[in-house]
């Protein structure tokens, strides 16, 4: 619904400009060139008026681009319309141009004042394609003149347009570079209302669930313990409801980030715990987890709750990438990146993978690629990995795995 609306938006403000250019080309057009040709001869005091080349027939030949204009128009094919005016018009003029001056002793200079507008007017479009187009399309045509009547008068033209066009380039780049930084405020906008809606939802439910979740896991448990049950249903309940407490987890801190309290830590301390926690499900699913570190490391300022958090976070996601079984390799060294140490932890495991046009949506609000995820766990690990002032880059390929690779900064204190 959104991608519709923004099509018509674009339609109806591509439309808009190509009213205005048609209006502008129109006038200046026969404005300039009846002017020039015509009664500029009457002002000077010569009565003979002639106009060489096509004549008055080039007037009505400029009309068929404009019926075809309106044809378009009425198709819906708005965004050809800009194309079709000015190779129409570069054709009749060239052709016109051609007439005129094969054949005669005649030097070169004629022009029309539609091509200044063609040319500054072209940013409006807000299409890099079509500013070549016209530019390339405008300086060749003197070119192409030059070379036919052999006539150096065309290099003033051509060195005037290239400035023209440097000009119009410029306008473009800024037009291009306010369009990018309103669409980054706008996604940063809609980004943080999302959040506001989760923050939201958190602190409404979040301390409601917990409560009579911590109740039934309890109960649970000594369910297990007095009345032992041959077909172990309980372990599974107890997973479960350990999976539903993650997520009331992540939607908590989402609803109200913890105070990053940082201290020294030991990354070699929090990747074998990390490990401890999730070698159960390791096991289950037949995958063996290989760790290479290169150390010894120096000691990380960080938040060791958080990136304990974030590190079961994207091991569990490796794990379950892999339901038949696999093998996961976390190698952790240290790099000098911008004359910064930095220490590198890399996740690579070789499950499914994942689609290049899903990688950019991982971690926005419940997007996520599992039949049975939330998406909330990779967006709590984002924002913690961001708190630290680090980064989280994400490389994947369907059918051969996933490499995530998570980059903190080392304070050298």
């Amino acid at each position: 619904m959104k991608k519709g609306s923004n099509n018509l938006r674009l339609f109806a403000e591509e439309k808009k400009a190509v009213i205005l250019f048609l209006c502008l080309f129109n006038l200046l057009f026969y404005v300039w060139d009846v002017y020039y040709y015509y009664i500029r001869l009457y002002i000077g005091g010569n009565v003979e008026v002639s106009r060489d080349g096509l004549g008055i027939s080039l007037y009505f030949l400029m009309l068929l681009p404009l019926f075809s204009a309106i044809y378009l128009q009425k198709k819906g094919k708005i965004f050809l319309i800009k194309y079709l005016y000015l190779t129409a018009f570069l054709v009749i003029d060239i052709i016109d141009n051609l007439i005129r001056y094969i054949g005669t002793n005649l030097h070169f200079a004629t022009g029309n004042i539609v091509e200044v507008l063609c040319i500054l007017f072209a940013p409006i479009f807000v299409n890099k394609k079509y500013f070549w187009f016209t530019a390339i399309g405008i300086i060749g045509k003197y070119i192409l003149l030059g070379l036919i009547l052999q006539d150096s008068n065309v290099v003033l033209p051509i060195f005037l347009y290239l400035i023209l066009s440097a000009i119009a380039f410029t306008v473009l780049v800024r037009f291009y570079s306010y369009i990018h930084s309103l669409t980054d405020v706008y996604e940063e906008l809609k980004k943080k209302e999302k959040l506001a809606v989760i923050g939201q939802m958190a602190a409404a439910i979040g301390h409601e669930i917990r409560n009579p979740l911590a109740a039934l896991k309890g109960f649970t448990q000594f369910q297990q313990e007095n009345y032992p049950n041959p077909n172990n249903y309980f372990p599974i309940m107890i997973e479960e409801i350990d999976r539903i407490n993650t997520i009331v987890d992540d939607l908590m801190y989402l609803g109200k980030p913890k105070k990053i309290k940082f201290e020294k830590a030991s990354i070699e301390e929090i990747i074998a715990y990390t490990l401890s926690i999730t070698q159960q499900l390791a096991e289950r699913q037949g995958v063996t987890v290989e760790t290479i570190i290169a150390g010894p490391l120096p000691p990380l300022d960080c938040d060791e709750k958080q990136l304990k958090q974030v590190f079961i976070n994207l091991i569990k996601n490796a794990i379950e990438s892999m339901p038949n079984g696999g093998s996961i390799q976390i190698h952790v060294n240290v790099n000098v990146i911008q004359n910064q140490q930095k220490l590198s932890i890399s996740i690579q495991d070789k499950g499914m993978g994942i689609a290049d046009e899903n990688i950019l949506n991982l971690g926005e609000p419940f997007f996520t690629t599992k039949k049975d995820g939330t998406g909330l766990g990779l967006m709590v690990t984002k924002q913690i990995i961001k708190d630290h002032s680090g980064e989280i880059k994400i490389e994947s390929l369907i059918k051969k795995g996933t490499k995530v690779n998570v980059i903190l900064p080392i304070k050298n204190k």
